[in-house]
């Protein structure tokens, strides 16, 4: 069975945390599923810029907001529970940003949401992308995923 822990900081697009941490869960079960991932437990933070910056300057090195980042766990060596869940990684994700991307990209926030957690999720599966480019691989199975979300509300 797969676990999702949500945190909520602020965020200032989530009125009822328990409604959104709800269908989140539910979405990210439907992603396991089309991934064929099981016994997963993983850490997501919704969060503001200022949150994600600091991640961000003091991981990456950049000193500026981004949208989702993402932390697996021992370079996809993942330690095994006693109860054999796999403690995959965090996925931190900020609204702010994501406001942002849906208006400059004209996509609704909840279709921008879904994608950023679709990415996370690849990435603490061990995908990665050299840039930002349609061609890559891992960010073309992203947008395959995203099609099958069509219309989900989160927020």
């Amino acid at each position: 069975m797969n676990r999702v822990d949500i945190q909520f900081g602020e965020t200032g697009i989530i009125s009822d945390k328990n409604a959104s941490a709800k269908k989140i869960r539910m979405l990210c079960s439907r992603i396991f599923d089309i991934l064929s991932i099981m016994n997963w437990e993983l850490s997501l933070v919704i969060c503001n810029d200022s949150f994600i910056k600091n991640l961000n300057r003091d991981f990456r090195g950049k000193d500026e907001p981004t949208d989702v980042l993402s932390f697996p766990q021992i370079d996809n060596s993942f330690p095994v529970q006693e109860d054999g869940t796999v403690y995959a990684g965090d996925i931190i994700i900020s609204t702010e940003t994501l406001i942002k991307n849906s208006e400059k990209f004209k996509v609704d926030i909840n279709e921008e949401f879904i994608r950023l957690l679709i990415h996370g999720i690849l990435h603490l599966k061990g995908f990665t992308h050299s840039d930002n480019s349609p061609e890559q691989e891992m960010l073309i199975l992203q947008e395959d995923i995203l099609k099958k979300f069509t219309g989900v509300q989160i927020f």
